[in-house]
């Protein structure tokens, strides 16, 4: 027998974590919460400064003690805490070429009681991902890298460092999204390799992170034909019951990525992805990235209710859904008890001193001498298009913070279309240096790459991405686009590092 619609209504609502417009809860999600609501997500829109966010969060619960508060901060390019000025910490593919797991721990232990003293509660972090596709077009620094021993152990070290932080993490994109030349937010991915492959590549970062005691996984929206033909991962039971729960012997919450993600919502509809995930073992639906209202959230939560009314979602696995969120939700209550109180901040240094130790410098032949600069740079920074999963605003590059160092350095920034056929142009006497971001993947930057060396041999190349194509007589390597890595590389031009 189906108990009544009130209280499949409460259960539903349990299952959704939604995002919001505004920097204070609006009306419907404090109404939401006292009606069962079990979690909210915040994005880069939601934040102010720490003191509004801390704000948020206890506004939050005033309504309900326990929420489950997420957000989407892997302290690299993708920051929603530092979004407008940019990380204070490396991202995981600087931290991964470092390679010194006991750094990657601080870090993320770092970072986690930064979210604590905010009342977050949860982080969709780490990126699990091995990169092994270098020309993938949504992870790459997301990454620890390439070497799936590499990214399993340093996954590991950060899920380890954030929960000792008082944060619950959430490895993701379960089965692995590294493989790939699709952006899951556009289309639905389809990842080729057989399960022997994906044994040794995608899946061992995850079952690293379900060894260090993760408390959450995240979906990807991906297409893995070796353990589901048919559904994506986010919808498929063989994969998150059968090899996720079943075989991996993972007990904690498995969340999806955004619904409203185009990869899932094009073939199977909004609330019918949502549906079909927790069909297929899912407890937490995300939502809000783009679907951030309470029409949508209602929506879901009424499809919801309907699909167990109909019998197309057992009752049983609703409530097995909301028991787990309730006990993510208990886990967090209980990290957050007793633990000291931290002013938020980057003033402990530990991402600043990590993104140092990540920079490579290469010098070819006539390189000698080039570095370090002597007086004021010219500073071209080459943009490429935006990453969704970044956001179009996080301020990147290096002629900021070579100009702090070296006041009187100029800077241009060109993206495709406007790029001149001398990008050096306006450098006079100066030395310029060129800024990139995954040159590899980008045939215009190259081109014009090449002419700004012709034109100026003795140019410094700064790479902010992937550095699978190193250019100039004297490339600089960064691992990453954050504000760490910017101030890093411009102590390393002017001599300070």
């Amino acid at each position: 027998m189906t108990m009544p619609e009130g209280n499949l209504a409460s259960l539903a609502a349990a299952v959704l974590q939604p995002g919001f417009v505004g920097t204070t809860p609006p009306p419907w999600v404090c109404r939401w919460l006292a009606e069962g609501l079990g979690s909210v997500v915040l994005f880069a829109r939601n934040v102010v400064d720490p003191e509004q966010v801390a704000g948020l969060t206890a506004t939050l619960r005033a309504e309900r003690p326990d929420v489950v508060v997420a957000i989407d901060e892997e302290a690299g390019d993708v920051t929603r805490i530092e979004s407008g000025r940019g990380s204070s910490r490396p991202g995981n593919f600087a931290l991964g070429a470092v390679d010194d797991p006991a750094l990657t721990e601080e870090v993320a232990h770092d970072l986690g009681a930064e979210l604590a003293a905010l009342g977050v509660t949860l982080n969709y972090a780490p990126d699990a991902d091995v990169n092994s596709n270098p020309d993938n077009p949504v992870i790459g620094v997301r990454s620890f890298g390439a070497d799936p021993a590499l990214v399993a152990r340093h996954t590991a070290a950060w899920v380890r460092g954030l929960q000792s932080g008082g944060v619950a993490a959430c490895a993701k994109h379960f089965p692995g999204h590294g493989d790939t030349r699709v952006d899951s937010h556009h289309d639905l991915p389809r990842i080729t390799g057989d399960r022997l492959r994906l044994n040794a590549v995608e899946l061992a970062p995850f079952r690293a992170a379900v060894t260090a005691g993760v408390q959450a996984v995240m979906t990807g929206h991906l297409l893995v034909p070796a353990l589901d033909p048919e559904l994506p991962a986010t919808l498929s039971g063989r994969i998150l019951t059968g090899l996720l729960r079943d075989e991996f012997g993972f007990s904690g919450v498995i969340v999806t990525d955004a619904v409203e993600m185009r990869a899932v919502a094009d073939r199977y509809g909004f609330a019918g992805a949502a549906v079909r995930a927790l069909a297929a073992g899912a407890d937490a639906i995300c939502v809000g990235g783009e679907r951030a209202d309470e029409e949508s959230a209602r929506h879901l939560r009424d499809a919801i209710v309907a699909a167990v009314v109909s019998g197309e979602l057992p009752e049983e696995r609703l409530t097995e859904a909301a028991k787990r969120v309730g006990q993510l939700s208990a886990w967090t209550v209980a990290a957050r008890a007793d633990r000291p109180v931290r002013l938020p901040g980057d003033s402990s240094g530990v991402g600043l001193a990590a993104a140092r130790r990540a920079v490579r410098v290469t010098t070819a032949r006539g390189g000698i001498g080039l570095l370090p600069l002597a007086g004021p740079a010219h500073v071209v920074e080459f943009e490429p298009p935006p990453n969704i999963a970044i956001g179009p605003d996080t301020p990147w590059g290096v002629a900021a913070p070579l100009a702090d160092l070296v006041p009187g350095t100029t800077a241009v920034r060109y993206a495709e279309a406007d790029v001149p056929r001398d990008p050096t142009a306006g450098a006079a006497d100066r030395r310029v240096v060129l800024v990139v971001r995954d040159l590899h993947r980008h045939r215009w930057m190259r081109a014009a790459v090449d002419r700004a060396l012709a034109a100026r041999p003795d140019a410094v190349v700064v790479e902010l991405g992937v550095p699978e194509l190193v250019a100039g007589r004297v490339h600089l390597a960064t691992h990453g686009a954050t504000r760490a890595a910017g101030v890093a590389a411009a102590e390393i031009l002017t001599g300070v590092a």
